[in-house]
């Protein structure tokens, strides 16, 4: 049928938070219909890791399927589609019959809001919206046998995300967009609710924020025009003014100004600005590894790159507790702990616990131990991320 055309969506995000799980309740029984029909735990832990690091790219979905190609921890690129029935014409009518009955059905839908007597009245008139055990057929190019693999389940975990956001993208799936989906309603001599006249409170925020998204670039609001002077070029002026702006903006915005020493404000600076002025001065050798752990943690990542510490008793415990817990019914790996770095020589993997409380993972590359993902409160997400 695929009457609705497709919609594609940026790739979303990383979380930092722990849950992959949808916030709404028909996001978690979205998620719910995967989890229930998944037969290998660790696939569905490695894709909730996915989904949480941004390993997903651009998503597609469309009547009958959503897609996007899923990144595996080396880089290697699947395409991975997820397959769900759309429905038929009758069962859009039985459906429709349903939205029609209650007036506040269509309102609620509009205001992106799924209600759970819509959804049951449709099940009564024999129209499931919402998938169940089974209803979801993965599809992907990794050699993987695992129905959901690591990327199908990634890629489902996202979408729960965008049906949080707009309960549409479910019924673009299942064969209608939103413009048809009214325009049906219409034929039937259903009105749609005239849109309110007021601005919703996010948009008069943005309205009102007196701080710009991004500083201005010095040279169109200020115009410096620096003459020479001694032991200073004009361009470093230039670049000292612009990162002036950047940190001032992000003290108004609520950030604090915590001091850095010589070498993380170095690595600040690289990371911060993309000048050639500023990389023709940084040739030190340790830069690279040094920008990769800020990259991913700021100062706290680097100082996980730099310093072993030796954390509370009460959080290494409870990190082993975590990890026994993420493998379930197989043996946790057994790691080579030494203050706050934990070791899996054999399979060149450690985990760094952070300052902040978070776990880093590194990888080892030709003997060196590189910044290799997202940090995670749990070290068992942390690790199954890169592993």
């Amino acid at each position: 049928m695929s009457a609705g055309p497709a919609r594609g969506f940026p790739a979303l995000a990383p979380r930092k938070s722990r849950g992959a799980k949808g916030q709404t309740w028909w996001g978690r029984a979205w998620t719910d219909a995967l989890e229930d029909t998944a037969l290998d735990g660790r696939q569905l832990r490695k894709g909730r890791a996915y989904a949480n690091t941004g390993r997903v790219g651009p998503i597609t979905v469309g009547p009958g399927r959503i897609a996007a190609p899923v990144y595996d921890a080396d880089g290697t690129q699947y395409e991975t589609v997820v397959f769900v029935e759309e429905f038929d014409d009758a069962q859009w009518d039985r459906f429709l019959d349903q939205v029609a009955a209650k007036a506040g059905h269509i309102a609620a839908l509009l205001d992106r809001d799924m209600p759970q007597d819509l959804v049951a009245a449709a099940e009564d008139a024999d129209v499931r919206l919402l998938p169940g055990i089974g209803d979801l057929e993965p599809e992907c190019g990794c050699p993987g046998w695992e129905l959901p693999c690591r990327h199908a389940a990634a890629l489902c975990y996202q979408v729960a995300w965008l049906l949080d956001r707009d309960p549409f993208v479910l019924l673009l799936m299942r064969g209608r967009d939103e413009r048809a989906f009214l325009d049906l309603l219409r034929d039937r001599g259903v009105r749609a609710p005239e849109p309110s006249s007021g601005v919703d409170a996010r948009t008069a925020y943005r309205a009102a924020d007196p701080l710009p998204e991004d500083p201005p670039p010095v040279a169109e609001s200020v115009q410096p025009r620096f003459g020479p002077a001694p032991g200073i070029p004009a361009g470093a002026l230039e670049l000292l003014v612009a990162d002036a702006a950047i940190r001032a903006r992000r003290m108004l915005a609520g950030d604090p100004a915590d001091p850095l020493g010589p070498w993380p404000d170095t690595v600040r600076w690289a990371a911060t600005h993309d000048d050639p002025l500023v990389q023709a001065n940084l040739r030190d050798p340790a830069l690279p590894r040094a920008l990769a752990a800020w990259g991913y943690g700021g100062p706290t990542g680097l100082d996980t790159l730099d310093a072993a510490w030796t954390p509370p008793a009460a959080e290494l415990a409870r990190a082993r507790t975590a990890l026994a817990a993420a493998w379930e019914d197989e043996d946790a790996p057994a790691f080579t702990a030494s203050h706050n770095h934990w070791t899996l020589t054999d399979r060149g993997l450690q985990l760094r616990y952070g300052r902040d409380g978070r776990w880093y993972p590194y990888r080892d590359r030709a003997g060196e131990w590189w910044p290799a993902g997202d940090p995670d409160r749990d070290p068992g997400a942390a690790l199954v991320a890169v592993a």
